[in-house]
């Protein structure tokens, strides 16, 4: 994958703007941890706003009208890095997104489906102890939960299922080593009772922009389910279709026509 690397306000708008204080609007930056999933996005910005194309920037980064899609990279270290450097080097942000594929739970999150996470949690960050596990929160060092606007996030998802996706607004988990046995799913669903839906990136990219007082926001289109690894039973193409069409509903929902 290539580096981020700065996203200038010369490069999104090709020289025009030149500071902050300049840009009439505000930006919306979306994360995907792979290129697939930038496309899929890019692809569904590109029918909702076939006038307001700017197309390849630099690198993994490419812009949409007021859309800035980066694939920043898999995991949750890789996901905060990008989505930082994107955010000091570039224009005022209104929304901070992580998008992309991910695992969901077995009658919660159907493949196909798309999740709009109502809370971004660390699934996995704290402490093994004697009585199981222990979050940040018990440990007295942070929080493992990133709060999202969650009336915004059911609005989003009644949009999605109005454009004719199976959607839900239900926590969506953030993991550095994603669910491979269905002891692991039980464990996650008494952690987090609730969650919908796991990938890798959401808790990253949420704890960059909350630090930067962004509003942060994680959407997830569901490929697998959590629990034993299974690849044959993936539909990856579904979820990038949904993820797609996802694309497509963003700009009215988020007012970025």
């Amino acid at each position: 994958m290539k580096p981020v690397g700065r996203v200038s306000l010369e490069t999104v708008e090709g020289c025009l703007v030149k500071s902050k204080k300049d840009l009439p609007f505000q930006y919306i930056l979306i994360i995907t941890a792979i290129e697939a999933e930038r496309d899929a996005i890019v692809r569904g910005l590109l029918k909702a706003l076939p006038n307001e194309v700017c197309g390849e920037v630099e690198g993994p980064l490419r812009r949409v009208g007021r859309c800035i899609v980066v694939a920043g990279g898999v995991g949750p270290a890789s996901a905060a890095a990008s989505t930082a450097l994107a955010i000091a080097g570039g224009p005022s942000l209104r929304y901070v997104i992580s998008a992309g594929i991910g695992g969901g739970f077995p009658g919660a999150a159907p493949i196909g489906s798309v999740v709009v996470a109502s809370e971004i949690v660390a699934a996995d960050l704290g402490a093994e102890t004697a009585q199981g596990f222990a979050s940040v929160d018990e440990l007295g060092f942070g929080s493992w939960r990133v709060p999202v606007d969650r009336a915004r996030a059911e609005e989003l998802a009644a949009a999605l299922r109005a454009g004719g996706l199976e959607a839900t607004a239900a926590p969506v988990l953030t993991l550095s080593t994603v669910t491979g046995s269905a002891e692991t799913a039980a464990e996650l669903l008494r952690r987090v009772p609730g969650a919908a839906a796991e990938a890798m990136e959401g808790y990253g990219v949420a704890t960059a922009a909350s630090m930067q007082g962004i509003e942060a926001m994680e959407i997830r289109a569901i490929s697998n389910a959590v629990g034993p690894r299974d690849r044959d039973a993936w539909r990856i193409g579904d979820a990038l279709a949904a993820l797609e069409r996802t694309g497509m509903i963003l700009p009215e929902v988020l007012d970025i026509r």
